[in-house]
């Protein structure tokens, strides 16, 4: 896979109302697509186990969340979280605010699998692309 050139733009920060929205309309996404598909019960076991999925704005960028469970005996019922998608806000095109749809590789690093994407286009990117799906 080639080396993935950075880029730096300037971007106008959306306002407190702009991120509510996207943040209601993600919310919803998650929970009338995400869990009824990839989490529709929790299975414990013995090893780390998905419990949840979640989204939240982290400044520019907002991520999409599997909540997991220990089962291990030496750490039983502690929980920590693993970003597995998320959209980061780059630009704005008249009325249509657009997002880079970022994938997160077994390394920690995003990759981007979509660039400029309206809100609606991206939460169907993430609906249909097999990379984006939560590790459950």
């Amino acid at each position: 896979m080639p080396k993935q050139q950075k880029r730096w733009v300037w971007v106008k920060a959306l306002t407190v109302e702009e991120k509510a929205t996207i943040g209601l309309a993600c919310e919803r996404f998650v929970a009338e697509v995400l869990k009824p598909r990839f989490l529709p019960q929790i299975h414990p076991t013995s090893f780390n186990y998905p419990v949840d999925i979640s989204s939240k704005w982290r400044g520019s960028k907002y991520g999409f969340i599997t909540r997991f469970r220990s089962g291990f005996p030496e750490n039983a019922g502690e929980e920590f979280d693993a970003a597995f998608a998320r959209f980061d806000h780059v630009e704005e095109c008249l009325t249509e605010i657009r997002f880079d749809v970022m994938w997160r590789r077994h390394t920690g690093q995003w990759w981007r699998v979509h660039s400029a994407a309206t809100l609606d286009e991206a939460l169907h990117i993430l609906e249909t692309e097999p990379c984006l799906r939560p590790p459950i």
